[in-house]
């Protein structure tokens, strides 16, 4: 467990990865087998929309479980070829930060940390699924988390990435 430890009149900050773990994840291919063929025969190019989320409790004074959502959702025309959704947790030990820093902390230290589990579980759930590999391109979650808070202040929605 992390702990405030004074030293030299000072506090001192702790940051600790406890545990990182699948907390959930599916995966549906509602055209399946049809869109396969689909697939082969259009030249129409997939349309994949990325949908962001995260959240954090807290589970002692030092404790915090993050959980980051991913969900994925791969279009061919107006049909579904799949949809993957992924909630990658993390628990973290956090001492001797003011709130404002835990807020920072919690909303892009500890998704870019889960990010990398998270990306590996999707692309493991499509090629499985029967498609094409899909590797998720990095995500600067600093910068998304000071989007966030911009939005917040002036009162509007968060953004989707499409990609």
């Amino acid at each position: 467990m992390a702990e405030e430890i004074q030293a030299n009149g000072q506090d001192q900050v702790e940051l600790i990865l406890q545990k990182v773990y699948l907390k959930d994840a599916s995966f549906e291919a509602p055209n399946a087998p049809a869109i396969f063929q689909q697939i082969g025969e259009t030249e129409e190019q997939p349309q994949v929309q990325l949908n962001l989320g995260h959240k954090a409790t807290k589970l002692d004074e030092t404790s915090r479980e993050v959980v980051l959502t991913l969900t994925l959702t791969c279009m061919l025309g107006d049909q579904t070829a799949y949809l993957a959704e992924v909630h990658q947790a993390g628990i973290f030990g956090m001492a001797g930060f003011s709130a404002e820093d835990e807020e920072n902390i919690i909303g892009s230290y500890c998704p870019n940390v889960l990010f990398p589990f998270a990306r590996q579980t999707i692309a493991s759930m499509i090629q499985d699924g029967g498609f094409p590999p899909f590797l998720l391109q990095p995500i600067n979650f600093d910068a998304l988390f000071a989007e966030q808070q911009r939005r917040q202040a002036a009162g509007e929605a968060a953004p989707t990435l499409n990609s």
